[in-house]
């Protein structure tokens, strides 16, 4: 009877083992994966993050803390002028706008999709900022107006100042569909009324950052500003969601020096540092190749 009961306490041991490993998630180093594997029917492949890794991204976080480093610059940035695929249904203040071609063609879905519900005046009042052009800026219109060279989201092509041609955009009916809608791709509105004394920037309901999803529609429903996302990330360093058919894992690790992880073979991953110190992982899978 006792050898029955000692038999029995090592199997719940052992179950248990089992399970935090799966709640765990995969682990961020080599190792254990074999019982892993065994437990869950998951193959995982290993990927290599070097340490800039952290200030590559579309999470990044730019404020007057973090600045930007050159590695964080999208390398697809182009002149929206020259590129007549991407300027339908929307006008440019400047012909010199530039932004991510990436973020553009994002932009040009959500503007589409707009125009289905009769919202149609969009203006693209600003994109990309070399350094240059963003001290300028910052010397003419002063720290109130203009964050200094190297500071802004405007310096690394992926944050975005949409306006209206009828009315100031916190008025108009492009500014109301961005704030409803933007999220279902991959944007935010980046400066909110309701956050000033996080973001540490004034109410600007022009200016949309692309994060991608399934962040975007994360931050959404919880009201978070990017601010408050990378905390709630950093704290948790695990969360799984569904999102538009898909089950994403999203995954954060403190980033010391090049480091291995663990992501699913079967997933569609993104990697983007946080600009702070550490690294989010999103792997997703559509719901019905799960199991």
């Amino acid at each position: 009877m006792k050898k029955r009961v000692f038999w029995l306490v090592i199997l719940l041991l052992f179950g248990y083992i089992v399970f935090q490993k799966i709640a765990d998630g995969p682990p961020n180093v080599g190792g254990h994966m074999e019982t892993l594997r065994e437990a869950t029917g998951v193959e995982y492949q290993s990927l290599q993050i070097a340490k800039d890794q952290i200030y590559q991204g579309d999470l990044l976080l730019v404020n007057k803390d973090y600045p930007v480093h050159e590695a964080g610059v999208k390398s697809d940035v182009v002149r929206l002028s020259e590129h007549e695929e991407l300027l339908q249904g929307y006008r440019l203040l400047d012909d010199r706008i530039e932004v991510s071609e990436r973020v553009a063609k994002v932009f040009l879905e959500m503007v589409e999709a707009a125009q289905q519900d009769n919202v149609t005046h969009f203006i693209l009042n600003s994109g990309y900022r070399g350094m240059e052009e963003q001290e300028k800026l910052y010397e003419e219109m002063g720290p109130a107006y203009a964050m200094p060279s190297g500071y802004s989201e405007h310096n690394v092509g992926s944050a975005l100042d949409i306006g209206s041609t009828q009315m100031k955009m916190e008025h108009a009916p492009e500014g109301k569909w961005l704030e409803d809608h933007s999220w279902k791709y991959g944007f935010i509105l980046r400066y909110p009324k309701d956050k000033v004394a996080i973001t540490g920037t004034v109410f600007e309901p022009w200016h949309f950052r692309y994060v991608g999803l399934p962040h975007s529609a994360i931050m959404k429903q919880n009201n978070f500003s990017l601010e408050e996302y990378l905390d709630y990330l950093k704290g948790k360093r695990r969360i799984s969601v569904t999102n538009d058919g898909k089950i994403c894992e999203i995954n954060y690790y403190p980033v010391d020096e090049e480091m291995t992880i663990k992501v699913p073979i079967s997933s569609n991953y993104e990697i983007s540092g946080d600009n702070m110190g550490g690294v989010i992982v999103t792997s997703c899978v559509n719901e019905e190749k799960k199991g």
